[in-house]
């Protein structure tokens, strides 16, 4: 009987790159885990069911954005339509990848869109802007290494925040401590036009639509935000094309 490893094969190099590209980023990814266990536990939940919640979600914006929900005994169907809407963004993500995975097997790709992140997501994209093939080694070997230190970390990062739960007063300022991390690793990675123009977009969608119902202001942010950059990169690509004729 044959059986199925759970990962495509890696290499070796590859995946130390991409262990070395996430580990500075280590800091953030633990402080938003810190602030989002200690939300779940704050919001009433038991550290069992926190548990549960963090390893089988592990998306700390769709589990903050459902605590209030929980908290007030909010129909189950809510909860679950909202941390859906809160988590389309992963839908996007692994359509712009998915060149790079669509040819494993279906176990492998399971595996791989569970510890796709944010920052994963960002890094990825950023090494491999320009690759000629996709679905090789050195590509999954990236991912992972990438994928396992962000995923460790932000549970590691959970657990702390589960443990000592109410000893952090609220008014210490850990959430946006949290939020301005995340930003500090992102913004250096917004080199081009486009992706400046979607995230000012989706800034402004946000403000915008912040009073729709169940959240639906951050997934028009999103989906107006990736159609800018979309668009600004084929407009660049079709620029750079043409003055390369000249």
């Amino acid at each position: 009987m044959i059986r199925m490893s759970l990962l495509p094969p890696l290499d070796r190099t590859a995946y130390r790159e991409g262990v070395k590209a996430m580990t500075p980023l280590a800091a953030a990814v633990a402080v938003w885990g810190v602030v989002t266990g200690v939300a779940m536990v704050n919001a009433g939940l038991t550290i069992p069911a926190a548990l549960l919640m963090t390893f089988t979600v592990f998306a700390g914006s769709a589990q903050l954005a459902v605590m209030p929900l929980l908290a007030t005994g909010a129909p189950l169907p809510i909860v679950w339509v909202t941390a859906l809407l809160v988590n389309l963004r992963f839908v996007i993500f692994a359509a712009a990848s998915r060149r790079s995975f669509m040819h494993l097997p279906w176990p492998q790709r399971l595996l791989a869109s569970y510890l796709n992140g944010d920052l994963g997501f960002a890094l990825f994209s950023r090494r491999f802007a320009s690759a000629d093939q996709h679905g090789n080694p050195e590509q999954w070997g990236y991912f992972y290494g990438v994928a396992f230190v962000n995923w460790g970390v932000w549970q590691a990062g959970s657990v702390v925040g589960f443990l000592i739960g109410g000893l952090m007063p609220s008014d210490w300022g850990f959430e946006l401590a949290a939020y301005l991390a995340l930003m500090a690793v992102l913004i250096p990675m917004v080199q081009r036009f486009p992706a400046v123009a979607g995230i000012i977009s989706t800034a402004a969608v946000a403000v915008l639509a912040v009073g729709l119902p169940l959240r639906l202001g951050l997934l028009l942010a999103v989906l107006v935000g990736v159609t800018v950059a979309l668009v600004g990169e084929a407009l660049r690509d079709r620029r750079l094309s043409r003055l390369s004729r000249v």
